[in-house]
Formats: structure tokens, sequence, C-alpha cells
């Protein structure tokens, strides 16, 4: 058996790799052309166009019966389309889907799945019939408006492309993978899309943006709300390639004693309800979505998912932010119009050039109708001729008829009629023959050639075929009007909220108290609930408490090094307090010669004095000190041996410095400069030494220090007469009870 397969003249070798790359080119070429992209023209697939073409001929017209889709898939898989039954049943499915298409192209009966993501029942129960929308789609098959190839078998033909009466590819959109290309094309709005064609029409040399006046953007079958800006809008139909932010529709539901609920009553286009629903309880199990305390699915044929809030304080628009966020509530649906363009050629398309293409096929389809129609007069009329030729001249036909051998010669030879004349007179019934029908010849006579004469206008006439082509526009633009129940606009358009990020992030964070504490050799962790007590700690060897502070778990900790950098970290993301902590080089990019001087809760709005081991410092606004990334930021600069020293909170008009020469200084606020980055300018002035510490006062208020037994002194602004002056001086020794170590006790932060 095997030796029968190889030829007479031995094994033909041949070039693996070219080889393969004709097969795999063979086969990319097949699923571009035949499988994955649509057709500009009409917008379908090949399998879609012969399940409707199919359903054609089994007469399945929006007027008609049901028939089982079975038979339909049978009748395609048959004839057409030698693929699984299923998959040209899944295909069938989605063209019924409400849920799937803007403008369903088949009417099913029976379980065709839902929003939930159930699947469809087997197609021995369900069954099918075209919508009017298909049926416009395939208008004009009769009339020659399109080519006919052969089927796969070639024993029966098959339309390569549909007289498209309705602007399928925008209006119901499509998506598809083929090999090394995709399409992705959201579903948009019949009318506005009709508007637009007829804009094109009377101004052929109009932009992208004169387009868009009329569409205003996707209209998904699911609804929703289109949140994305207007450029980028602009910029996806223009080059066809973008993407559209699109949110679920929720409204707030007030309750009883001040409760509110929030109900969804939209979801994002191809967005399963059961799965979306299941995401957020996952998200809630997590403790995710601080803000959200339950979630319900009391949907029945709409869509209806209540969201219980945390409490009634919460700020639903906050709550909304950061479930769009986190789930699917919001998702982005890409553009890229990559079609096939006359059948043949895929590109991707801007918005002007799709309907620059469909409306040149409705022409192209015109013109064939419009010479198929005269045609058809013509042959009329020539036997229409025919036949008052046999009614001016009843007898002598009828002579011929009974007396002649070649009867049909010798009326094409005696009246000088042609074949089609002749043939028509001898299939003539007997009771033609009456005064009223000639009359009623005559008439269908004059009719038919007014018609001829409409239609040759139109052909000899550009003008003519775009006012037709209008009309015909003008007419599916009202049937799928805004007041209808089908044409009304389902996506709403809005904008995004303008909740800062920083808000949504903390919204997603579950609020609760903790205890940082930083060890001296700048290990860090975070102990559940504000401890007061931190006898008990422990640390590592040669290791001690450096600082601790309260904060919650919402916050931002600030850390401050001996070489000027700031560093930012989240308190949800500190270590527990179980073990030793982390080393916090390991979360920040650290470098081994610096040490952490101060670590704080960021409160936004205030000022930080910041200060060198030399006593140069300045001012600094605490917001913009924030590190966004693990190096950090830069704000102090030190010179070598200095470093950076202080960083206190600076709260008030008078500054206090005291030096480790035990000398003190109290100057003005406003002398110090307010700065982003530098080095500063000269606090106080050693002869040799260091800064010991600063406070910031208000000068009504007076200056108040901590001795180390705890006991608590203040100064007002006249008792200190003796050490106030300008920056940048000396000073002098403190006032008695100052303590020892030159510190004015606990500051902030």
């Amino acid at each position: 058996m095997g030796n029968e397969l190889i030829p007479p003249n031995g094994i033909e070798g041949i070039d693996l790799r070219e080889a393969l790359e004709e097969r795999y080119l063979a086969y990319a070429l097949s699923t571009i052309m035949h499988r994955a992209l649509p057709d500009v023209r009409d917008g379908l697939k090949p399998v879609h166009r012969r399940l409707l073409y199919a359903m054609r001929l089994l007469k399945l017209d929006p007027s008609s019966g049901f028939k089982k889709c079975a038979r339909v898939v049978g009748d395609v898989i048959g004839k057409y389309h030698p693929h699984g039954d299923q998959a040209v049943y899944d295909a069938l499915v989605r063209l019924a889907q409400d849920f799937a298409q803007r403008y369903p192209l088949i009417d099913g009966q029976g379980n065709f799945g839902n929003v939930d993501g159930d699947s469809a029942a087997a197609m021995r129960y369900t069954e099918a019939r075209m919508t009017d929308t298909a049926k416009r789609l395939l208008d004009g098959l009769d009339e020659d408006a399109v080519e006919f190839r052969e089927t796969y078998d070639g024993e029966d033909k098959e339309p390569i492309v549909l007289p498209g009466g309705f602007p399928n590819l925008l209006a119901n959109g499509s998506s598809g993978i083929a090999v090394g290309m995709a399409t992705s094309i959201p579903p948009h709005n019949a009318h506005e899309l009709c508007e637009a064609s007829q804009h094109l029409i009377k101004n052929p040399d109009c932009t992208a943006a004169d387009l868009l006046k009329f569409i205003k953007g996707p209209d998904f079958p699911t609804g929703g709300l289109l949140v994305s800006d207007e450029g980028s809008i602009h910029e996806a139909y223009e080059t066809g390639r973008g993407s559209f932010r699109v949110r679920s529709r929720w409204e707030k539901e007030d309750l009883d004693r001040g409760q509110w609920q929030i109900v969804v009553t939209e979801i994002p286009y191809q967005v399963q309800k059961s799965r979306l629903i299941e995401k957020i309880a996952e998200l809630l199990i997590a403790r995710k979505l601080p803000l959200l305390d339950d979630i319900r699915d009391e949907s029945a044929e709409d869509v209806r998912v209540v969201l219980v809030p945390r409490s009634r304080n919460v700020d639903p628009n906050l709550m909304m932010e950061s479930l769009f966020k986190l789930t699917d509530l919001e998702n982005r649906f890409s553009l890229n119009m990559n079609v096939l363009s006359k059948g043949k050629v895929p590109m991707v398309m801007g918005l002007k050039q799709v309907l620059r293409e469909w409306l040149d096929h409705r022409k192209e389809v015109l013109i064939r109708r419009s010479e198929h129609r005269l045609g058809q007069i013509n042959h009329r009329l020539e036997v229409l001729d025919g036949h008052l030729v046999a009614y001016l001249n009843l007898d002598e036909v009828i002579r011929i008829i009974r007396e002649e051998d070649e009867v049909k010669p010798e009326l094409m030879r005696t009246f000088d009629l042609t074949d089609v004349q002749a043939e028509a007179i001898l299939n003539m019934r007997l009771r033609s023959l009456r005064k009223l029908e000639e009359f009623e010849i005559r008439k269908e006579h004059e009719k038919l050639s007014a018609e001829k004469e409409s239609l040759t206008k139109l052909l000899e006439s550009d003008t003519r075929q775009w006012t037709k082509i209008s009309k015909e526009i003008g007419e599916i633009s009202k049937a799928y009007g805004p007041e209808t129940l089908l044409g009304k606009r389902r996506t709403g358009q809005a904008e995004a909220s303008d909740h800062d990020l920083e808000d949504i992030y903390q919204a997603m964070i579950e609020k609760e108290p903790i205890t940082v504490i930083v060890s001296d050799k700048g290990w860090i962790r975070a102990l559940k609930g504000h401890q007061s007590e931190l006898g008990n700690l422990t640390f590592k060897q040669g290791d001690k408490l450096k600082l601790s502070f309260h904060a919650e778990t919402t916050d931002k900790i600030i850390l401050f090094t001996t070489g000027g950098k700031f560093f930012t970290l989240g308190a949800d993301k500190l270590p527990g307090g179980r073990g030793h902590g982390e080393p916090v080089r390991l979360m920040v990019d650290m470098d081994e010669s610096q040490d952490i001087i101060s670590a704080f809760v960021h409160k936004p709005g205030r000022k930080l004095m910041l200060a060198t081991t030399d006593a140069r410092g300045f001012l600094v606004e605490e917001d913009t000190v924030i590190a966004n990334t693990r190096k950090g930021k830069q704000v102090l600069n030190v010179t070598q041996p200095a470093e950076a020293s202080l960083c206190v909170e600076a709260d008030g008009d008078q500054a206090a410095i005291i030096g480790e020469n035990r000398k003190l200084l109290v100057f003005p606020l406003d002398q110090v400069t307010v700065m982003t980055r530098g080095r500063g300018v000269r606090l106080q002035r050693y002869r040799d030494g260091s800064i010991a510490d600063i406070r910031i006062f208000k000068g009504d208020e007076g200056l108040t220090w901590t001795d180390s037994s705890g006991r608590s002194f203040n100064r007002s602004m006249d008792e200190l007469t003796d050490w106030r002056g300008d920056r940048g001086q000396a000073g002098r020794l403190p006032p008695s009870g100052f303590p020892r170590s030159n510190k004015f006790g606990p500051r902030k932060p």
C-alpha cells in the first residue's frame, strides 16, 4: 500500500524551508481571507454570510415561521461551509443575541444564552428566522446585485458579498484573530451612521472630525457610559486604532433611616455578569474593597446588581471609583478597524474610509440592480411589442398557426419578429385574446417605457445615483431612528470623576490603627493598634528602638536620611510586628552609608524645617517631598563631612536653634527661605561643633522645652530678648534650667 504512494520516477526532493513557508502562507491567507476578517462592504465573515444566505433559501423571512437551528446548520455545513457544526451553531447563536449584537440579524426562539455567560440550548431545541435587518443586507440578491462563486464542492453557487443595504460593519461591529493580524470594531448607532454617510455623500472631502459631529462614539447593546476624552476618540476614528473606556451605568438608591445602596443597571460590553460579581466577591473576601460591605444580584431579564456600602457615611462616588479601578465595572474596548477592502486586501481603515467603501459598494449594487432591471424591462417590452403585433394581425396569426408546418419561422418572416417575440406569441393562452387584455398590455408598455427612461437617466448620471443612494440611506435612518425602540441610543457619554488617584488608592485600603517601629539599625515594622507600652519589644542583637509613632494603614510614611533624601512608604505595606520587621534598605534604595534621621506620617499642607550638621537649612512644603519611586527624592543637598541632621515641623513664626557648643539663638522664621531643593541658608554660626536641635514656635505662645526629669519650661518673647537676633548669628548660652543634652525635648514630627 505504501509503495503505491511513491511516484514512478522515485522520490522528489524539495527544500523543507520553502515547503513550510509555502504551506504556512497558504494557511495564513486562508485564515485572513476566509475566516477571521470581515468584508468592509457587508461587515460579515464568510460563516455569517453563508448562514444568512442559507436561511434565505429556506425562506426564513421575518414574516415567516421559525425552523429548527439544526436544519439551518445542516444546510450551511453541507452546502457552503465545510466546518464543524458546533462552530457554525455558535456563530448563529451570536447573531441572535441582543446583548452581543446591537442589531441582531437572527430572530431566535428558545434559549440562546444570556449576559451571565450561560450557553445556548442545543441546536435541536432552538429555532430561528431572519430579522428585518438581515433582510436589508440580502435585498437585491436576485437582481444580479453582487457576484456569485461556486461552493467548495462545485455543485452550487454562493454570493461573494451581500448587497449590504445596512451599514452592518460599524452598526454591529466585529472581532476576530487571524495570523499576524486581528480586528476589533465596536457597535455603533445605525441612525448616526446613516446621517454621517449622507453628509459624506454631500461633502466627499469632509474629515473624520466632521463625521464625528454625527457619530457620538460606540453604541453598545449592553449600554454603559463612554468616558474616553474627546481627543482620544477623534484620534481613534482618524487612524482606525485606539480604545474606548466604558463604565457601568449606576444610580444611588435611598433607603430608610439614611441608608443607601448603589444599583448597577448596565454593565460594559462583553462582560459576563456572573463572572463580574464573582470577581467583586473575591475582592471583598480579600478585604481589598473596604468601602463595600456586600454585593447582590437581583437581576431578572434586566440587569440589577446591588452594591451595599460599609456605612452610610461612605462617599458613593469614591466607592464606585475604587470598583472601576479594580473590576470590570469599567473596561477598555479596543478599536482596530482591520478589514478586507473590496473583499481582497486586509488593511486598517479610518472611519471615513470605511463609510466611503460601503457607499461605493452601494453605488455598485445600485448600478448592477438598475442594469439588471433595465434588461428585464427591455425583454418585457420586446415581448409586449410582439403581443401587439399579434393583436393587430390576429386572423393572419391564427391562419399561420393552423396551416403552416414551420409556424415560428413563418411568424418571424411575415411580421419581422424576433425569436423571443415569436416564442411569446406561441405561448399565449387563448383566453388572453381579448380586447381588455390588449388594453392592459398597452398600459403596461407605457409604464415600463417610463421606467426604462428613468433607469437610463439614472445610469447616465452620477448625481442621480448618489441622490438615490442618499434616499435609501434616509429610509434606513428613519427605520432605526432615535424614537424607535431598536434605534434609540443605549450608550451614554459622561466624564470620568475628578477624584484624585490618591483618594481612590486610599479607599481601597482598609483603615486600621498601627504603631510604626523603627530600630537604630534601620529595621521597620508595624504593630497592630496604637501601642503605648513598647518595653516588651525585641530587636536583633546589638539593635535597639530608635523611634515609634502611631499611624493608620491608609497613611503614607515619610523617611528622612542623613544624605538629605526623602523616601515614602505605604503604611499598609509595612511588615507585621511578629518578628523584627525588615530592613528599610530592602524596601527603598537607601545608601549603606546613610542612616534614618526621622520617620513620620505625611500630613498634606504643612511645612518642614530641614537642617544639616553645619547649621544650613531651609523650609520646604511637605507635599513636595513625597517620593513616588524606590530611589527617593533628593531635597537637602549636603557636602561632606556635613550631613542632614534635623527635620522638624515648621508650625509657627519663630525659630529657636541651639548648637553643641550650647549657644541658643532665636530669630524670625520668615528669614528662612522656602525651597524645593538646595543647601539652604546659614541658620547659626559656630567656631567649632555642629547643630544640636531646632524648635519652631509661635511668638505669642513662647518657647517651651522639657528637661530630663520631664518638667516643662516656658519663656515668653520678652524673656527671650537676650537670645533674639537674626539667623546666621552665634547666639549665647541658654537660660537656666535648659537641659544639658541641648535638646528641646519631644518634637513633631
